[in-house]
C-alpha cells in the first residue's frame, strides 16, 4: 500500500505527503489465563449489542415474548481510540445503552419511525436543549453495509456538531450471522394469527452513549447570570428528574439547636418521600445557595426564626432565585406538584 501511494503520488486532502501505512486495531487486547505463557489472547468488547443476540434464543425459549419485543441493556464497552479527546465525548472505556427491538421483516419501517419519535421524546424529557439536536439521515454510501436505514442524532457541543445517538435498521444480519456460526436456529415462530409463521426477526437498534448524554446535559443546562446584582452566578438548570438532589434543607444558622432540630425533622420527612434530598449547613446561607445552584439542586428549603413561630419555611427556586413561604405541613404536596 505504501508503494502504491508513493508511485501514484497520493496526497492528503490538504495537499501534504502521506506517511507510511500502519495497521491500527480498534479493539483493546488483553490476556486471559493464570500465567502469561499459557494465557490466551482476548479482546474487550467494542460494543454491547452482541451479548443480546447471543442470548436471543434463551430469552425467546424462556419468556415466549410476543412480536414485536425488545431486549435492552447497559454496560461497558472498550475501544482503542487513537486520540481520546473532548472531555468525556471520546473515551477508551465507555458506557453504552442499547436496545435490540425485534420485528417482523415487513413491519420494520413503522417500528423505525416509532423509535425515532420515542428517542426524540426521551431527549426532551431528560432536559436536552432540543435546539442543539439534529437528526441526520445517513446516505447509502455512508451506512453500514447491512443497514437499509440509519439516523444519527447529533448535538451541538462546544467543539462542534457531533454524534450523540444512533438509530439503525440492522435487518436480520446479526441473528443470521450468529445462526450460521453456532448452527443454532435463531428463528421466531409467530402463532398470533392462527398460523405458524417462522422467520428470523429483523432488528431496529436505538443506541445511546451514556457518557455523551451526561456531556450534552451539562452543555444544555449550564447557565450564568447576575441574579440580584451580585457577582456572576453559575448554575445548572437541570431537569428535576435527573438532578442529583431534588431538595436541599438548611437551618438559617447551624449553631442554633432549635433551627437545626426542626430542619432535620423536615429533612427526614422529605427524604423518605422523595429520596434525593440533602441536608446542608456548611457556610452561610448565600454560599449554600450558590453551592446547590452549581450542582443543579432545583429547590432549597430554609428554616429560620420565623419558622418556629408560624410553622412555615422559605422555599427558593434555583433558576430564578424567587422565594416563597410554604407551611411545613404542605411541603410534601407542594413538592409532589413541583417535581411531577
Amino acid at each position: 500500500m505504501s508503494d502504491l501511494i508513493k508511485e501514484n503520488n497520493v496526497l492528503s486532502p490538504d495537499g501534504n505527503k502521506l506517511g507510511e501505512v500502519r495497521q491500527f486495531n480498534m479493539m483493546l487486547q488483553t490476556k486471559v489465563g493464570a500465567s502469561e505463557d499459557s494465557a490466551a489472547t482476548s479482546y474487550l468488547r467494542p460494543e454491547t449489542a452482541q451479548g443480546i443476540f447471543v442470548n436471543f434464543k434463551n430469552v425467546v425459549d424462556s419468556m415466549n415474548p410476543k412480536m414485536p419485543f425488545g431486549i435492552a441493556q447497559i454496560g461497558k464497552a472498550f475501544r482503542n481510540e487513537i486520540t481520546p479527546r473532548d472531555f468525556i465525548f471520546r473515551l477508551r472505556e465507555l458506557e453504552q445503552m442499547e436496545i435490540e427491538y425485534f420485528v417482523k421483516p415487513s413491519e420494520w419501517s413503522q417500528h423505525f419511525e416509532y423509535w425515532r419519535d420515542e428517542m426524540l421524546e426521551w431527549m426532551t424529557s431528560v432536559g436536552l436543549d432540543m435546539k442543539k439536536v439534529h437528526d441526520v439521515e445517513i446516505g447509502d454510501g455512508d451506512r453500514a453495509h447491512y443497514s437499509a436505514r440509519t439516523i444519527d442524532f447529533e448535538f451541538e457541543y462546544p467543539f462542534g456538531q457531533k454524534e450523540l445517538y444512533g438509530l439503525a435498521y440492522r435487518g436480520d444480519y446479526d441473528l443470521s450471522r450468529h445462526q450460521d456460526g453456532s448452527s443454532q436456529k435463531l428463528q421466531y415462530v409467530d402463532q398470533s394469527e392462527g398460523g405458524s409463521e417462522v422467520f428470523v426477526p429483523h432488528v431496529i437498534e436505538p443506541s445511546f452513549g451514556l457518557d455523551r448524554t451526561v456531556l450534552a446535559l451539562l452543555v444544555s443546562s449550564y447557565r450564568e447570570d447576575n441574579i440580584g446584582g451580585e457577582d456572576t452566578r453559575v448554575y445548572l438548570a437541570l431537569n428535576p428528574k435527573i438532578a442529583p438532589y431534588k431538595i436541599a434543607i438548611s437551618p438559617l444558622l447551624k449553631n442554633k439547636e432549635d433551627l437545626v432540630e426542626k430542619s432535620k425533622d423536615i429533612f427526614g420527612k422529605l427524604k423518605s418521600e422523595f429520596g434525593n434530598v440533602v441536608f446542608d449547613d456548611n457556610g452561610n446561607i448565600g454560599k449554600r445557595y450558590r453551592r446547590q445552584d452549581e450542582i443543579g439542586t432545583p429547590f432549597c428549603v430554609v428554616v429560620d426564626f420565623e419558622s418556629l413561630e408560624d410553622q412555615s419555611v422559605t422555599v427558593r427556586f434555583r433558576d430564578t432565585g424567587v422565594q416563597e413561604r410554604i407551611k411545613m405541613d404542605d411541603l410534601v404536596s407542594y413538592f409532589k406538584e413541583k417535581l411531577a
